[in-house]
């Protein structure tokens, strides 16, 4: 825990959760991670309430207790291991208590793998899990009793690029022409399905995964999913998608409609964010807070991850949890022809 396997300044330990509403009103998106080759711990909180995003940012030094999940005024309580954890968030402009617990048993999720020529870029193992989450957020003069929300949760580590460091020559001679990306858990009242679909510029596909949970079975895997995306006329917002699953003899369609969205560039550190990115040294003990207006246009959000908090109906079911996408580049299956593209 204390010393990794590896010497790689880009070696990383981190966990997301993502807490909505079912019907679009509120989604909190936090998250903490550690980066023990540089010393480094932080801890982000967003939460959309109508066209306001709300962020808590918090980094410090990395201590000598790794047991000791908090940052600033984040924290995060593990009261029973992969069954129920406490999120906590402290500050004047934003505050959370929650109580996470686990409706399905977490699955593994692919090994994922990205090489820049011939060098390992990113190497992470995760796994996901969804349940429900109740308690009570505040922020602005409003508060939300959380009752039965849909809440997701992924862990990841493993090797993951850090700001800092110059790509040099093999990211001047391999260049990103396209990347495409679905990451979709979808808690059900009695299962829980989980989508992944990475592709690059040509529609290769890098990354796959459409698998379902229940409690007392054993994992059913979906085959070989399919997206359509409606977008938003002018952009690469999706309104809507229609997830084919399964095989020919039993095919299936996930359909997802968007409630809300929130922009992991925009507070939560995700890159392209121009503002504060995981695991970059701000000094002991700092705590930053922002708002953004999201009626204005952020030009860098485009170019980054997007969690959409949405409703899903498969075979007469509805559920609830996250639509994570994000399409940069040139993406042939999709119409796309370079990082100017978008739908018309």
């Amino acid at each position: 825990m204390k010393h990794v396997a590896t010497g790689d300044r880009n070696a990383y330990d981190r966990c997301i959760f993502h807490v909505l509403d079912h019907q679009g009103r509120a989604l909190l998106i936090l998250g903490l991670g550690v980066y023990p080759n540089l010393g480094v711990i932080d801890a982000y909180a967003t939460l959309r309430t109508g066209d306001t995003l709300h962020a808590v940012r918090a980094s410090d030094a990395l201590g000598e207790d790794r047991m000791r999940l908090a940052v600033g005024p984040l924290r995060i309580e593990v009261e029973e291991p992969l069954r129920r954890l406490r999120l906590i968030g402290d500050d004047d402009s934003l505050s959370y208590d929650l109580t996470w617990t686990a409706g399905f048993p977490a699955l593994w999720e692919p090994h994922h793998v990205q090489r820049r020529g011939d060098r390992l870029t990113l190497e992470g193992r995760r796994f996901v899990q969804a349940g429900s989450v109740e308690g009570t957020i505040r922020v602005a003069g409003e508060e939300f009793r959380v009752s039965e929300w849909t809440g997701t949760r992924d862990r990841s580590w493993g090797v993951r690029p850090i700001p800092g460091e110059e790509g040099g020559r093999l990211a001047e001679e391999h260049p990103t022409e396209g990347f495409h990306w679905i990451w979709c858990p979808v808690r059900f009242e009695d299962r829980f399905l989980m989508v992944i679909i990475q592709e690059d510029a040509d529609g290769h596909r890098s990354l796959n995964e459409a698998t379902m949970v229940r409690e007392g079975h054993r994992d059913t895997q979906l085959g070989w999913p399919q997206a359509e995306i409606t977008y938003r006329q002018g952009t690469r917002h999706p309104e809507r998608a229609l997830i084919h699953l399964g095989d020919l003899r039993k095919p299936q369609e996930l359909e997802v409609e968007v409630l809300t969205s929130s922009p992991l560039a925009l507070g939560a550190g995700y890159p392209p964010a121009d503002d504060w990115q995981h695991g970059t040294w701000r000094g002991p003990g700092w705590t930053d807070r922002r708002t953004y207006d999201l009626t204005e246009a952020h030009p860098l959000a485009a170019y980054g991850v997007t969690d959409h908090a949405a409703r899903f109906r498969l075979d007469g079911r509805i559920g609830h949890g996250i639509f994570e996408h994000g399409s940069f580049g040139r993406h042939d299956p999709s119409g796309f022809a370079d990082f100017k593209s978008v739908a018309r």
